[in-house]
Formats: C-alpha cells, structure tokens, sequence
C-alpha cells in the first residue's frame, strides 16, 4: 500500500483551502494523521489555546488510492462512505462542512449586558461569535418587535443576508429589564440558505394553530 498519493494531495491541500473563503482563512487549520488505519487530513477550529473543535475529517484507504468521508444514515442505521474523487471535491467538502458547524454554532450565541448577569446562566461560543463578527451581512430590515411586555420584557427579530453566501440571517435579540432596571440582552442567530426557506416558512405556517400564547405571569 503507498501512500504517494495522500502525501501528494495533503501536501498541496493548504493552498486550495486558502481560497475558498474569509471564515477558513480567520479560523480553519488542518491537521495530518499518517499512522492511522486509514490515513487521514483532520480540520478545525482553535477554542482556545491548545483546545481544537473538529468540523470533518477527511480519510484516505491507501488500498485502493482513494479519498473519502463518512457518515451516519439515520435511514439505514448504519455508516455510509462517500468517495472524493480528486483535491476540488475535497476543498468542496471541506468548505460546505465548515458552514454547518457556523451554522450550527450560531444557534448557541448568547450576549450579556449587564455586569451583573451570572456566567453560569448562559452559554457562550467565544469563537463562533468573533467569527460572525468577520461575516458581512447586509440587514434587510430594521429590528422588527414580535413580543413586548410592559416595559420588561422585548424581543425582536432581524433579517439580513450574507454577502458572500447569499444565505439568509435571522437576528433574534431578547432584552429583559430586572427589577434593579439593570438590562439583559441575549443575542442569537440563525443562518438558512434560499432552498431551506420555503421549508421553514411552511412548517411555522402549518402549525401555528397548535401553538399557545405566551403567558408572561405564569412564566415568572
């Protein structure tokens, strides 16, 4: 078994992977693993120092010279693999599994305002929130309130789009005023492509029928 070929691609990898966009620039790093099994070019994210987060991990089975990555078929219920033909499919690959994580990350993103606001009341993904800060977005649309109460309680939301993608951005933003008048705001984001929008619009239209009220006493 030679591993010519991986150590050829692994090699010219990092150049490719230069290009392909302003988030992997700021953030992605990859890493080769020779000894393993099935060779393999691992990418991540640095959290902090010497803490990495893994986005995918690209394989290689030097018996037959080819490159691949796998995944779980929750349908089948079972590890499928899926061949990369050559180093574009694998700069594809690598791209497309860097925006799922942001993707994902965003949905965690929370702010805190005030001083006062415990540490352990909230998540926060230091680094996914700096990378957002480097993603330009194009707000369509000025904050619009979907929920007020009284004056101690706000949430609103905001659409934009990404210009280098094209996805769409929803900002949601909840401010809560405390008894002490202090403010705290938490800050999330969700990111959709084109194709997903339809989707989500339908499944909020279908069953908003289903959906209770909110009830800000009862809440307390």
């Amino acid at each position: 078994m030679s591993l010519e070929w991986f150590d050829r691609v692994s090699g010219e990898l990092q150049d490719h992977l230069e290009s392909i966009c302003g988030e992997y620039d700021q953030s992605g790093h990859m890493s080769v693993e020779r000894g393993a099994k099935y060779p393999r070019i691992e990418f991540f994210i640095e959290i902090e120092e010497e803490e990495r987060d893994y986005f995918c991990t690209v394989s290689f089975d030097a018996a037959h010279e080819e490159f691949f990555f796998e995944q779980f078929d929750s349908e089948y219920g079972k590890t499928c693999r899926t061949l990369l033909e050559d180093i574009e499919d694998i700069v594809d690959y690598v791209h497309e599994s860097l925006h799922e994580y942001l993707n994902e990350g965003f949905e965690v993103v929370v702010e805190a305002d005030s001083e006062e606001f415990d540490d352990d009341d909230y998540y926060e993904e230091e680094a996914v929130d700096d990378i957002f800060e480097e993603i330009d977005v194009e707000w369509e649309t000025p904050e619009v309130t979907a929920y007020i109460h009284e004056d101690e309680v706000e949430v609103t939301y905001q659409f934009g789009i990404i210009k280098e993608t094209g996805d769409g951005v929803i900002k949601r933003v909840n401010r809560i005023w405390t008894s002490e008048e202090d403010l705290l705001k938490d800050e999330s984001h969700f990111i959709f492509s084109k194709e997903e929008a339809s989707t989500i619009i339908a499944l909020i239209a279908s069953h908003m029928d289903s959906m209770s009220n909110f009830n800000f006493d009862e809440a307390r």
